[in-house]
């Protein structure tokens, strides 16, 4: 990249130092600089010429410029004499400072300094117009004296030293301010340690109290499960025993009964079954929360499980509108624990052909990444979304729900979800009302 020359000159003697002082920073001036950056140029300037004429060394300065890329200006000052730059470059370390960059090597045409100092972004742009006008400006440059130099470097030090001293008072009353900062801050501090040690405190009390509630619940929960597990107990025993009466009453090799006394019979075996079976929910349900159900891990043959749940359950599915489907699995066997998955299976599509007066109730199965997921789907009354959660829990049963044929106990399933639950897996529900439900079993391929 080309450099554009302004202006040369040469020193001989002191007198010239001030001089190319002068000149110096009326080329800063021109190209851009400002006030302070002209007076460092000026410096740097000033100091290389007194270290050459104080050593019997002329020097030939020359400025140029850099339009393109950087605009920067750059200051070279060359004598005959080689040798020179091992005792420069020390004593021109703190002149450095005052520039971009400063070289000092020797040459063949003798040493050379070279310095360089890029121009601010809001200069103007030193296009071949702009730099006739420069060089022509400097031409008619006309050098002070001694004097006039000096009446200047006491201007700028006298400007420096008042700027100096506005710097110092700005300093003086930041650290005022932050003094008092700093002890709002700790006054802030110190509230707020208090105020997180009151919290703690109160965490503290507060988890106590919770492990304390978490005892009583689990005591809770475990006199419930004992208590359900003794009740039914208690109640299996004498509604057997209720049916095996009405069974014996109604058997042909006893007396015959009257057709209202045979209808009251069947009312009682009818009452007593139902009761029989909540008592075994209830059973059931109490052995799942005392944790007394262990898994049988075995291979589960899905096949054989969708078979023997299409045979048993396709005499439920009594009306006629109602198509009962169980699909061929697309996942042959799973690890699992077959008798509780066909229970949990059972358990959602006996609640699905319940509900469901037209339409269809499909069982389906399919590999989801690492897990099998068992649908459940019908075309019954559907389920409020406010209420597929309430769903699961014990003895709920959907406001104005109906079932078709049997009566619900509100167990199944919150026992279904549990015995998921066992097997590693959960289950989920989506429903609309009025269009149908879908239940999810997802379970591990491998537990």
């Amino acid at each position: 990249m080309s450099r554009e020359p302004l202006m040369r000159m040469r020193i001989r003697v002191e007198q010239d130092v001030f001089i190319v002082r002068q000149l110096g920073r009326a080329v800063a001036r021109e190209v851009g600089f400002e006030a302070q950056d002209q007076t460092r140029l000026a410096t740097a300037l000033s100091e290389v010429g007194r270290l050459l004429v104080a050593a019997g060394r002329d020097a030939d300065v020359t400025f140029t410029t850099t339009a393109g890329g950087v605009p920067t200006l750059h200051v070279e000052l060359a004598h005959p004499v080689p040798g020179d730059s091992a005792r420069l470059r020390p004593q021109l370390a703190l002149v450095s400072r005052l520039v971009d960059t400063m070289e000092v090597g020797d040459e063949e045409t003798g040493t050379v300094v070279r310095m360089s100092r890029r121009l601010p972004p809001s200069s103007p742009a030193l296009n071949p117009d702009r730099m006739d006008e420069i060089r022509d400006r400097l031409a008619e440059h006309v050098p002070g004296t001694p004097f006039d130099e000096l009446t200047v470097q006491n201007q700028q030090l006298m400007a420096a030293l008042d700027e100096v001293r506005a710097q110092r008072d700005d300093l003086a009353r930041l650290n005022v301010e932050l003094e008092e900062t700093n002890k709002g801050v700790m006054a802030l501090y110190h509230q707020l340690s208090d105020e997180l040690e009151e919290t703690n405190r109160g965490v503290v009390a507060l988890y106590a109290e919770l492990d304390e509630k978490s005892v009583q619940l689990r005591t809770a929960s475990e006199a419930k499960s004992r208590f359900l597990a003794n009740v039914s107990h208690e109640l299996r025993a004498p509604v057997t025993a209720i049916m095996g009466l009405g069974r014996l009453l109604a058997d042909e090799s006893s007396d015959r009964l009257t057709s209202e006394q045979s209808r009251q019979v069947e009312l009682i075996r009818g009452s007593a079954k139902d009761l029989l079976s909540l008592v075994n929910d209830l059973l059931d349900l109490a052995k799942a929360e005392a944790g007394r159900i262990e898994p049988n891990w075995s291979d589960v043959d899905l096949k054989a499980v969708f078979g023997q749940l299409r045979g048993t359950l396709r005499p439920l599915a009594v009306q006629p509108d109602v198509d009962f489907i169980v699909e061929e699995p697309a996942v042959a066997r799973l690890r699992s624990d077959e008798v509780l998955l066909a229970q949990v299976l059972r358990n959602l599509l006996t609640n699905a052909i319940k509900f469901t007066a037209a339409g269809s109730v499909r069982l389906g199965v399919a590999r989801v990444g690492d897990n099998v997921e068992f649908t459940v789907a019908d075309t019954g009354v559907g389920i409020a979304p406010e209420l597929q959660e309430r769903i699961f829990e014990e003895f709920y049963q959907v406001p104005g729900s109906q079932a078709l044929n049997g009566k619900g106990t509100g167990l199944g399933l919150p026992y279904a979800r549990r015995l998921v639950g066992i097997l590693g897996g959960a289950m989920r529900v989506s429903s609309t009302p009025g269009e149908g439900s879908m239940f999810t079993v997802s379970l591990p391929v491998s537990p």
